[in-house]
């Protein structure tokens, strides 16, 4: 009869903490690693944690952020889509930042020892007008090099077919995302510069209808701590974190380290959205738009949900 008790208070119990938990829908662009961070933070129980439960959808930016503003997802973590989106008019807001800066590395055959020697050079990028684009192009303003005057850009395709034609000397170098310099390295290529530690590009984080943030709050904070408390675990736990990545993009352990050491130093520890990348951002997305009127960062942004997190977590916000 004790028994009988005890798995009856184990049922209730069980059905009180399903009912505890708040379920959101989580919208994300694609499975890479700059996306780890609240699929991370379901794995390791932080949102758990917030009395969270997520369901993660896999939708490109025009969906997700329709389905934001509807209410069908609760929120959208592609920060690009999301100013787009609020330049346009949308009722929508960028309230956390988690990864700051673009992931791509600047890998080059093995004769170049300096982005300064690619000048003149064909680059290989993917389509013109992506995301891989725009960060190529700012690598080479960063060094101090015109990329519209002084580079050559080339559409070449997928990461294998761009490896391809830097083998045959069609092009001198290209960018890509984690493990872009790994699987480089391994063809005898080299690693000339790492985007995130150039310059600011808000890359993906929290985008929240305006809606929600007015009604709900608490709710958009308890994501937002989860979030950092993610970020805080995957730069401070190596393992654990290759470990979550191995069974997030679905690759080996040795793929998810090479992934995790190209970029882990690019996800944030406090949720902070830069003001210079959140400018670069907004003048990228207003030139492929062609809108010609400024754009004031309170229009994409409202950070002050993420103060208020900061300061519970004992962060000094910036």
């Amino acid at each position: 009869m004790g028994n009988i008790f005890a798995v009856i208070l184990t049922i209730i119990f069980l059905q009180n903490s399903a009912q505890a938990e708040d379920r959101i829908r989580i919208g994300f662009s694609a499975v890479i690693a700059s996306y780890s961070t609240l699929p991370l933070g379901q794995k390791r129980g932080f949102l758990q944690e917030e009395g969270l439960q997520a369901e993660f959808i896999r939708m490109n930016a025009t969906v997700g952020l329709t389905t934001l503003i509807t209410g069908e997802i609760d929120y959208y973590t592609q920060l690009g889509g999301g100013v787009a989106a609020a330049i346009r008019g949308a009722p929508v807001k960028i309230v956390a930042c988690f990864v700051p800066g673009p992931t791509a590395t600047l890998v080059a055959r093995p004769e170049f020892k300096s982005v300064r020697e690619l000048k003149g050079k064909t680059i290989g990028i993917d389509v013109f007008g992506s995301n891989l684009d725009i960060i190529a192009r700012n690598v080479f303003k960063h060094s101090g090099i015109d990329p519209d005057k002084e580079m050559k850009f080339l559409a070449a395709g997928p990461m294998e077919a761009r490896f391809s034609s830097m083998k045959q000397g069609l092009i001198a170098a290209t960018l890509g995302g984690p493990p872009t310099d790994f699987l480089g390295k391994k063809m005898g290529f080299v690693v000339l510069a790492r985007a995130n530690e150039l310059f600011s590009f808000p890359v993906t984080g929290v985008v929240s209808s305006v809606k929600k943030i007015k009604e709900k709050p608490e709710e958009v904070k308890r994501v937002i701590r989860a979030g950092i408390k993610a970020n805080r675990y995957i730069r401070q736990n190596r393992d654990g974190t290759i470990q979550t990545m191995v069974e997030w993009l679905k690759v080996d352990k040795e793929m998810a380290a090479a992934t995790y050491d190209s970029i882990s130093k690019a996800f944030n520890e406090d949720g902070s959205l830069p003001e210079d990348g959140l400018r670069l951002l907004i003048e990228e997305t207003r030139k492929a738009g062609k809108v010609s009127r400024e754009i004031a960062s309170s229009e994409v942004a409202d950070l002050s949900i993420l103060r208020e997190a900061q300061k519970e977590l004992g962060i000094q916000g910036r």
